[in-house]
């Protein structure tokens, strides 16, 4: 039998604890093929934006399992939102990026 590729042994712990893809699919409304992807560490293959670490956090509440210690995995593997939110707030680029403010919404008398 071929051995799986997975990251922390995500498909193992959640074969021993008697959960299926199927189970987790049902209760999250993730598709199998995303929960697939984040079992194998492939999280280019998700969906992309908030959405993968929200699926990443679903996925863990469902086995049962720290979801920072996936979540680590998935900053180290596609790029550190930490450190590109430091750089933008050094160059005093903030929320708005390039100095622009929002609009004022108290309108004159």
């Amino acid at each position: 039998m071929k051995e799986e590729l997975s990251v922390l042994g995500l498909a193992t712990i959640r074969r021993n604890r008697g959960i299926s893809l199927e189970q987790i699919a049902n209760s999250t409304k993730i598709s199998v093929r995303s929960l697939e992807a984040i079992e194998r560490g492939d999280f280019h293959k998700l969906p992309g934006g908030i959405y993968n670490t929200s699926y990443i956090r679903q996925y863990a509440r469902a086995i049962d399992y720290d979801e920072s210690a996936i979540l680590a995995i998935y900053h180290q593997k596609m790029g550190a939102p930490e450190a590109a939110d430091a750089k933008g707030k050094a160059r005093g680029d903030g929320l708005f990026g390039g100095g622009y403010r929002p609009a004022s919404t108290t309108v004159g008398s």
